[in-house]
């Protein structure tokens, strides 16, 4: 059984990889940002991570979003509609959620398929 972690660290990995599937979790390193800044952030993180672990947008197979307030889901989803290729967008779970740093706007966990 080979677990392949990315970056680990004594509280977190930047992603695991096991049997081809990718998890991973992104929040925006600048938490000044309002959530159009944040959103954008973590996608292109996401995007770098995918990356990283042999992957793609379009193998993404689900996400988690966290949001601490609703009001934003179309900022959010604007942007979340044009990253994905046409016709791959995962699974998706939205959350209303306290985060753990009160200036995070949005949270997002990923599990993406990896190229062989």
């Amino acid at each position: 059984m080979k677990i392949e972690r990315v970056n680990p660290t004594p509280r977190w990995s930047d992603a695991t990889v096991f049997n081809g599937i990718a998890h991973f979790v992104e929040i925006a390193e600048d938490t000044t940002a309002d959530m159009q800044g944040q959103v954008k952030q973590i996608l292109a993180q996401a995007e770098a991570t995918l990356t990283k672990v042999g992957s793609d947008r379009a193998s993404v197979l689900s996400t988690t979003i966290y949001v601490t307030d609703f009001a934003h889901l179309a900022i959010l989803n604007e942007q979340w509609d044009a990253w994905f290729p046409q016709g791959c967008a995962p699974s998706r779970a939205c959350v209303k959620a306290e985060l753990a740093d009160p200036n995070y706007l949005v949270e997002m966990t990923f599990v993406a398929a990896c190229k062989p």
